[in-house]
């Protein structure tokens, strides 16, 4: 699992860009606070932060003309597998929405994609 940096979501190829809404999805319902080194770091944050992650890539999914289930657009929403939050609290948006997401991560990302054979620039 990966949280790519939020400045390359409308970027992404296809597959990674879906992929990305599956993973989000996963850690938004049953996933959320299963250890993962590679995202453990959302843990830190309210779960209210991976929500406006999650609708990013919404956008750009229905931006590039799919249409992912509109209950992901309500922060309460955790998956048909999950109860869904009673009354999560809203927090300010930032940008970055994860302050882990830095240069550093951010070059991590275009290294990733990279050995993928993706070149983002």
């Amino acid at each position: 699992m990966r949280l790519w940096h939020q400045s390359i979501i409308t970027k992404l190829p296809r597959q990674q860009l879906l992929g990305q809404h599956r993973e989000l999805a996963a850690l938004r319902g049953n996933g959320w606070g299963r250890k993962h080194a590679t995202v453990d770091y959302v843990f830190d944050h309210s779960p209210y932060k991976l929500y406006q992650f999650h609708v990013i890539v919404i956008n750009e999914m229905k931006r590039r003309g799919y249409h992912p289930n509109e209950k992901w657009l309500n922060p309460n929403y955790r998956g048909i597998h999950c109860e869904p939050y009673q009354k999560l609290s809203p927090c300010p948006l930032t940008n970055p929405i994860y302050p882990e997401h830095d240069q550093a991560y951010l070059n991590d990302c275009l290294s990733n994609l990279k050995t993928k054979g993706i070149i983002i620039s």
